[in-house]
């Protein structure tokens, strides 16, 4: 059967606790927010104040923040009779083993019969937490450890108690993987289990090297993020935002449960880190840590001065060359070369090599599930196993056992046997096509098997051993930018493949021959691609040498293009079907809104950015702004239209970007009718099912119709409000002048309000306004300013 969950209840108001509970909003299953009556005023208010804050909180946890208002609040003393309504109990409350038993006791007689019962506890043993509880409960009982913040850390590590029935873990990985859209991974119950066990001793390795090489924090956090393909944060402005006392607690529980792991010296907590949760320097939430912030100037701590200096210090160049070497040659480089931040960056690398094959027989059931804890936990693009064998298993092997001889390790026990011996050495890796190395079987064994994994078409994967979907099905066509491809032979796939998914005239000519060749062989056309970005929007550069040779004229045709390339897929005799996940923006946005239906990933964020560049939306997104309050309109007759308009002109002319898959949805560029799939990695599996469905009930493609338009009285009153922005300088001149032009598409230009317009008619509009703004010096510097720096400019 099934394990569906109806209703869920956290046991927790904390930060973490009252996050878990939004994110259950978030993917639409109602819960109930529990915590301590209040010693005063009504016995919620612990709870309910904790709501209140999630609306604050940034990055927000709720993908809408009025949504708060659906999270129920509770209290132990009143409400515990409601937990017989909810079929998951998540306890997320202080890292305490007594106060966890103390509330099992009083919270097992009410859990429903068939309830599965989860800790969120970042590493105590769910063996002990599990004893206090009856038989019953025990068997549905288990570990479920999310990592902050949780409705953006892919992670939840699950572990299993003594006597978890075997399908529990089944049916809640089942749930966490498609319900909420995370990435399980199955941990042993050991001391802070996989990520936090690796990952916290990854950053206790940094700070005891940073030392030893003498880097500044800011340098070290150059270093360790972005350009060592982790977080960008890097490691110690990392550990500000997690929380110095939440990384010390950590540190701790490793150093009491750990007393016979030959690195338990490093875990001691470093004194920098201890003086400064002392003064109560506990990291962002505090507004000080390694690194605090002054007005607009951001501090770092100078441990030797004990007080903060100007930061922004920068890895050297030379450093930067090397870590975009293969790597092979990568590694080779950084632990030969002179430099003490080449010195240093091999050292933390070794450093986490040694650490993770030491302890894999002890903490995982493979080296993949290491790899895919770091990646998905703690930001890093490639496991430490996954990057150990790309740069040459024994090589590195060697390096390491040089190291640890030469006493330049944190450690001197020695690396496992089957590093150099066995299968691993002959095979090159822990990572084969059958499966990852286990270390504690002896054996490579295959990823875990589970039905939901079936709608994971092209699964993250490790070392490049899954498939890759630009290589796979049947190739129709492809052309420099595009590839129109099919798995099943019924549903064409388009997937541009340019940077960062411009719109070029190269991927506009190969959309419309995907169109076409969906008419004539398939049920429908799905518009997705493999990584985390559906289209930044028009390729403005492509155009460059046409605008050279032609100017703003030689643009128009070009535009006019993109334009019937959206009729042309809006009014498709097949169904077109937008699968998108991160940005969607400018053109991206538009082409998304003219398809017959949209499958969005929860972290995807839309909008029509044009006016950053000085432009406007130019292939349909203002003529689809005015359609949509033409249509909303419809539903309120003899009503006037400018009400429907607001929204969409505010979030063209102030390129709003939804700060996700719901509140792209509440600007409009998502519609009820659209689906948000919370697992990014379902996207695909969806929206071809999507298409079948809309072929199955005979899909049409909409009428072409003509629609009311706002017209010059609508233009004469978003005037008038925007001269007042103007001339309060909220706005600048040029801006002004871009938003007049958005007001005159959306409202249908010159006009009598209710004048009946086509499309066709406002997306010439459009193209007037946009080629009349290429002609701009002040657009012209935008556009310049944003190619050459990629940053927006204000002017």
């Amino acid at each position: 059967m099934r394990f569906q969950v109806r209703k869920a209840a956290v046991l927790g108001a904390g930060v973490m606790g009252a996050q878990i509970a939004a994110h259950f909003i978030n993917v639409r299953v109602p819960v109930v927010l529990f915590d301590l009556p209040a010693k005063e005023g009504p016995k919620n208010g612990i709870a309910v104040k904790a709501v209140e804050n999630l609306k604050k909180l940034k990055p927000a946890p709720l993908g809408l923040a009025e949504e708060a208002a659906l999270i129920r609040a509770a209290n132990y003393e009143d409400d515990l009779a409601l937990l017989a309504e909810c079929d998951l109990v998540i306890e997320a409350i202080a890292e305490r083993m007594d106060w966890k038993q103390d509330l099992y006791a009083k919270i097992a007689p009410h859990v429903a019969p068939h309830a599965i019962l989860a800790s969120n506890t970042s590493g105590l043993s769910i063996t002990q937490l599990a004893q206090g509880l009856p038989d019953s409960v025990q068997e549905r009982f288990c570990g479920i450890h999310f990592f902050n913040p949780p409705r953006y850390m892919q992670l939840v590590e699950l572990i299993p108690a003594p006597r978890t029935a075997p399908g529990i873990l089944d049916q809640l990985e089942t749930f966490v993987t498609t319900g909420l859209g995370k990435g399980v991974v199955r941990a042993k119950d050991t001391p802070n289990f996989i990520a936090n066990r690796v990952g916290v001793m990854n950053m206790l390795a940094t700070m005891v090297e940073a030392e030893r090489f003498k880097l500044g924090y800011d340098v070290v956090d150059d270093l360790t993020g972005k350009k060592l393909g982790r977080a960008n944060s890097g490691t110690f402005r990392t550990a500000d935002v997690v929380g110095l006392d939440t990384l010390a607690h950590v540190v701790r529980t490793m150093q009491e449960q750990l007393p016979n792991d030959p690195f338990n010296p490093h875990f001691a907590t470093p004194p920098v880190l201890a003086g400064l949760i002392a003064q109560g320097a506990l990291g962002q939430k505090a507004g000080a840590g390694f690194y605090k912030k002054v007005g607009k100037d951001i501090l770092r701590l100078d441990p030797e001065k004990r007080d903060y200096v100007p930061s922004g210090a920068k890895a050297d160049e030379i450093i930067g060359r090397m870590l975009k070497k293969p790597a092979p040659e990568r590694l080779k480089l950084l632990r030969e070369a002179s430099n003490p931040q080449a010195q240093f960056l091999w050292a933390i690398l070794r450093d986490g090599f040694h650490y993770a094959a030491v302890h894999l027989h002890d903490i995982a059931e493979s080296a993949r599930d290491v790899d895919l804890a770091l990646r998905w936990g703690f930001g890093m693009a490639q496991g430490p196993f996954e990057l150990w064998q790309a740069a040459g298993w024994t090589q590195v092997a060697q390096w390491i056992r040089e190291d640890i001889a030469a006493g330049k390790t944190l450690s001197s026990a020695p690396l496992p046997a089957w590093v150099f011996e066995g299968p691993v050495a002959e095979r090159g890796g822990v990572h084969v096509p059958e499966g990852s190395w286990s270390a504690s079987q002896g054996r490579f064994v295959p990823k875990h098997a589970l039905p939901v994994y079936e709608r994971q078409l092209f699964p993250e994967s490790v070392a490049g051993l899954g498939a890759n979907a630009l290589q796979s099905g049947t190739e129709l066509f492809k052309n420099e930018e595009l590839r129109a491809w099919t798995l099943d032979g019924e549903v064409l796939i388009a997937s541009i493949t340019s940077k960062m998914h411009l719109i070029s005239p190269t991927v506009t000519e190969g959309l419309m021959k995907a169109v076409e060749l969906a008419e004539e062989r398939f049920k429908g056309l799905v518009v997705w691609s493999p990584d985390d970005m559906f289209s930044a929007g028009a390729n403005l550069e492509a155009l460059m040498p046409v605008f050279m040779a032609k100017g703003p004229a030689g643009i128009d045709p070009e535009e006019k293009k993109l334009q019937q390339l959206m009729l042309r897929v809006r009014y498709a005799q097949v169904p077109v079907v937008a699968a998108l996940r991160g940005i969607a923006l400018g053109g991206g946005c538009e082409l998304i809104v003219h398809c017959a239906r949209r499958v969005a990933a929860m972290e995807s964020y839309v909008g029509l950015v044009e006016v950053g560049v000085g432009l406007i939306p130019g292939a349909g997104g203002l003529t689809y702004i005015a359609r949509r309050a033409a249509e909303k309109g419809a539903a309120a007759p003899n009503t006037d239209l400018l009400p429907f308009l607001k929204e969409g002109f505010t979030a063209a002319a102030m390129a709003t970007v939804g700060t996700g898959a719901l509140d792209s949805r509440r600007l409009g560029y998502l519609l009820e009718s659209d689906l948000v799939v919370p697992h990014k990695d379902e996207l695909l599996y969806v929206a071809l099912n999507e298409v079948r469905a809309l072929a199955a009930c005979g899909y049409r493609p909409p009428l072409r119709r003509s629609f009311p338009v706002a017209g010059r009285s609508g233009i004469a009153t978003i005037e008038t409000q925007l001269v007042g922005m103007r001339d309060g300088g909220f706005i600048s001149a040029h801006d002004f002048r871009i938003a007049r032009m958005i007001a005159d598409v959306v409202c249908g230009g010159d006009v009598d309000a209710g004048t009946l317009v086509t499309e066709d008619y406002l997306m010439a509009l459009e193209r007037k306004h946009f080629c009349t703004l290429l002609a701009h010096p002040k657009t012209q510097e935008r556009i310049m300013g944003l190619l050459q720096t990629g940053k927006p400019v204000r002017n």
